[in-house]
Parts: structure tokens; sequence; C-alpha cells
């Protein structure tokens, strides 16, 4: 089978497209053969190296195809079945193993390539909503970053459960994508997403609990600066 692997760590140039053999499911574990492949940041940390790991490696973690086999002790799914992973061995493959236990089925009607792109930004949208600070119809929500893919995802969970949502960007082509989704717009930033929370403090909104992605520097004092007397500050 086909796979894109890393020999040595570096920039784009140092990923190859090696032949190997078809990997055998152990214990708990599906191979998938994959549809689609997510793309993330972690994936280009361990290629440059940021993130050291055993070489050769195969890059992508996050996948959605249909299951070709399953190993000794798997139950829940069977050759056939559609199913996505963000912890999968090597997703930029025509096939890869993922433990069952964190694999999930894919509903019809979702494609393998919407399967693929929106698990891990989803998983992180979720928690965020749910367990981080689980978000009560009337709490408000501030997200930074609302234009991103997990910043879409929060925004649209958070209103999902009845919280009142202000949201930052970056500039005004990622205010229009954010606010087909929140309903509304108020343009009340200065560059970036740190002039956004100064703005929304200065018509007036008061955080009592923000919620969101924490992107650091000049957005993470801003939204300090913004929250009201004794409120809450939570980061992931």
């Amino acid at each position: 089978m086909r796979a894109i692997r890393i020999h040595e760590q570096g920039g784009p140039e140092k990923l190859v497209l090696d032949d190997l053999p078809l990997p055998a499911p152990g214990a708990g574990e599906v191979r998938l053969r994959v549809e689609a492949a997510g793309l993330n940041f972690i994936d280009t940390y361990k290629r440059s190296g940021l993130y050291p790991v055993p070489l050769p490696h195969t890059v992508g973690q996050e996948a959605a195809g249909v299951v070709t086999a399953v190993g000794p002790g798997v139950t829940e799914f069977r050759p056939g079945d559609r199913v996505a992973s963000a912890s999968v061995a090597g997703a930029c493959a025509d096939e890869a193993l993922a433990p069952a236990a964190q694999v999930v089925p894919v509903p019809a009607g979702v494609t393998s390539a919407q399967a693929a792109a929106v698990l891990l930004q989803g998983l992180t949208a979720h928690y965020l909503t749910t367990d981080t600070w689980p978000l009560r119809a009337g709490e408000t929500a501030l997200v930074h970053a609302a234009a991103g893919g997990v910043g879409l995802l929060l925004v649209q969970l958070a209103k999902r459960r009845g919280a009142r949502v202000f949201a930052t960007v970056g500039d005004d082509a990622k205010a229009v994508l954010a606010a087909g989704f929140i309903g509304r717009f108020r343009t009340a930033y200065g560059t970036g997403a740190a002039g956004s929370a100064r703005g929304s403090r200065t018509h007036g909104c008061r955080w009592r609990r923000p919620t969101g992605r924490s992107r650091g520097g000049r957005s993470t004092q801003g939204s300090g600066r913004a929250r009201r007397n004794r409120g809450w500050w939570r980061r992931r």
C-alpha cells in the first residue's frame, strides 16, 4: 500500500511516498481503507521536529473510510462499516490502523471528507462547551478565532445549548463568515482578536464566563480585561 512518510524531520520536502505492506490489526484494533484524511497542526509539528516521533513515521492521525479488517476482541465493528477516528496510526496511507475504542461510526448522509475534516475539531469544541464549562441557557460565551475550524463549531454548539455568543475574528472577511452562524455581528475590533476583545469591552459587554479558544498573547490579555470583576476564566 502507499503511505506518506518522513524519514527525517524538517520541511514539507521531507514527505515521501513509500510502498508498505498492509498492516494486520492487533487485539482491539480495526483497519480501515482511508477515503479521506484530516490535516491538523499537530501533523506539521511532527513533521518539522517540534514534536519528536520515531522515524520513519507515517503522517496523519485523523481519517475516515471503510473497515476492511478487525482484530481479536473487536465486536462493535465489522468489515464494510463506515467509520472515522482521530487516533489513526498513519492516516495518510491507503489503509491504516486505529484502536476500536477510539473509532466512531459515520452516519448516513455524512461524507468521509466531512467526517475526517470535522472529527478532531468537533471533539475539541464539544469538550469546551460540555466539560471544560458546561454552558447553560442564558450564559454568555466569548469565542476567539470564531471563523476557524474549532471556532465555527464552538459557536454552533454554544448557541445550541442556549448561550449568548460573542465572537472575535481577525478581519472583515472572517467577520462575514462567523456572522453566518451567529446570526448577527457588530464590528467592534481593532487589529486581530485582541482588538476585538477591547472593542467588545468598550461597547459595554462584560463577560462573566469567557469560553472558547485561547490563542495566547494579546488576545489572552484582551480577554482578561473584558471580564467583569470576579468573572471566571477558563483555558484549555
